[in-house]
């Protein structure tokens, strides 16, 4: 058995069209017949390109929709026979089966019709593939005889190599092929499976195919392709690489715009400023990130005045950071950002002048992200996963429950607010306190209540005196109310729930505080 086989029969049948017509032009420079189905033979045929049907190789008619066209003897005879095995030979010629040595495939685009919203249950499942992926499969297990192409991205090179060896593929290449075949099809039937299990019962076809968002897959299934090998991980003695979801959303889906190779950290810190800059998203913000954790944050009217106050509130911790925006980046922020030693800046966009500021800077990474939906949070222990929804728990004024004797002004509410939604994003235990939009302290990841408000205290530049403060979780005792007072809050938000909160709320009328409470809580582990 030769390592390069020469292709000389290709069957088409794609969903996505992209460089069809240029890959099935390459195939037929080197004399290969091509078959096809439906709307790819359709394509080929007004790009000027000779095309035998299905039928015409099966003898049966394509039927039942469509449904019926690929599943058939003659195709995976063709695909699955074992060249030179004289049994094999046989049989295909006593049934005169042709050989088949390429197939091109992509798959009906389940998981984009999954995403549209309110689709009709019947539509749904009849964009789930099955002549598709059973060609995928017969091709890729017959992998030393047939070449499986399903990737859009693949044309160029194969074309390239096919050139390179008068119409023969490698084994090499047809092994890489096979093993992205078996992928292909293994994402496929997961996200299949996926989508269904959410939907208890099944409606009628016309109905629209509502999952039930409180559903947990019986097993879970992982499916994302690699995007790219790290140089790292969060130490130089741990390898990494970077998967993504290929929705093209978020942090794993951003576009790079200038400096060096992101790092396993730089894109843990990014997803952590991105999305506490996307929490403050009803006016210009930034959020300034060091090991996860907000060192400034603040909203403005302008990104500039945002910036501005954000490293205000700590310009040492600032040192070495990445930044959060969420709007685009324009050229009097780039200004006065560019000042300041940083690793990457996350945005939604960068304007010229921006841009041409920081291109001084050749090692700044600059990330477009565009806001990937809410999803669920996977953790790795030992033995398994855990698996929970996203914290998109959200409060409004109406939400809280003023439970002291004086009630918080108007500037402090609007504070609180604030402060609430930053300390969202502090690993627990977290006080954070804010003035006008801004914080000020940011004490994180304390064992005790306590020592975070201290803390948070002690790494403040700016003067604390009249701030309000936010605890992630419920003061277990008066102590820890106490110690934010002292530092110099004058209203706090907390989400209540201890035992002992009739003894912190007569605390904070004793120290003439405000307090509200939230009804929820923000651990953050």
């Amino acid at each position: 058995m030769t390592a390069a086989k020469k292709i000389r029969r290709a069957l088409l049948s794609v969903t996505d069209k992209t460089g069809l017509v240029e890959f099935a032009q390459a195939l037929t420079g080197h004399g290969v017949e091509l078959i096809s189905t439906g709307g790819t033979a359709r394509a080929l045929r007004d790009a000027g390109l000779a095309v035998r049907d299905i039928s015409d190789l099966t003898g049966f008619p394509e039927m039942l929709d469509g449904r019926v066209k690929t599943l058939h003897p003659k195709v995976h005879g063709g695909l699955l026979y074992i060249r030179g095995n004289a049994e094999h030979e046989a049989a295909v010629a006593a049934h005169q089966i042709a050989p088949i040595d390429m197939v091109v495939v992509n798959l009906y685009a389940f998981e984009k019709t999954a995403a549209q919203p309110g689709v009709a249950f019947g539509h749904l499942i009849e964009n789930i593939d099955i002549g598709g992926p059973s060609m995928v499969r017969s091709a890729a297990k017959n992998f030393e005889d047939v070449a499986i192409v399903t990737r859009v991205a693949d044309y160029a090179a194969l074309a390239e190599e096919l050139n390179a060896n008068a119409g023969a593929l490698s084994r090499a290449t047809r092994w890489k092929l096979a093993k992205q075949a078996f992928a292909t099809t293994a994402a496929y039937d997961a996200a299949i499976a996926n989508t269904l299990e959410h939907i208890a019962d099944a409606p009628e076809p016309a109905q629209p195919a509502v999952p039930d968002a409180n559903a947990f897959p019986a097993t879970l299934r992982v499916s994302y392709p690699l995007a790219q090998s790290l140089r790292y991980g969060e130490n130089p003695h741990q390898s990494a690489a970077l998967y993504t979801d290929g929705s093209g959303l978020g942090v794993a889906g951003a576009k790079q715009l200038q400096g060096k190779e992101l790092s396993f950290n730089n894109l843990v810190d990014l997803d952590a400023c991105w999305e506490l800059a996307q929490e403050l998203s009803s006016e210009p913000a930034v959020a300034i990130i060091k090991h996860t954790n907000p060192c400034g944050a603040a909203t403005g009217a302008t990104v500039l005045e945002a910036y501005q106050k954000a490293l205000a509130a700590d310009p040492i911790s600032a040192f070495g950071g990445v930044i959060g925006v969420n709007r685009i980046v324009d050229g009097p922020a780039a200004e006065e950002i560019a000042k300041l030693f940083v690793e990457a800046i996350a945005a939604p966009g960068f304007t010229p002048e921006a841009l041409e500021r920081f291109a001084a800077k050749k090692n700044l990474r600059l990330v477009e992200i565009q806001t990937a939906p809410a999803r669920p949070v996977v953790k790795n222990v030992s033995g398994g996963l855990l698996l929970q929804d996203a914290d998109t728990g959200r409060i409004a004024e109406a939400d809280l429950k003023t439970v002291t004797k004086r009630p918080p002004t108007p500037e402090e509410l609007r504070a609180l607010l604030f402060a609430w939604r930053v300390c969202k994003h502090v690993k627990s235990n977290a006080i954070v306190y804010t003035r006008d939009g801004q914080t000020v302290g940011v004490g994180a990841g304390q064992m005790s209540r306590v020592d975070a408000a201290k803390f948070g205290a002690q790494k403040a530049v700016l003067p604390l005196a009249g701030t309000v403060a936010a605890s992630d979780a419920f003061f277990p005792f008066p102590d820890g109310l106490e110690a934010v007072v002292q530092a110099g809050a004058t209203a706090v938000i907390q989400p209540g729930g201890s035992v002992r909160d009739e003894e912190v709320i007569a605390a904070a009328d004793r120290l003439g505080i405000a307090m509200v409470f939230t009804g929820i809580r923000h651990f953050r582990h």
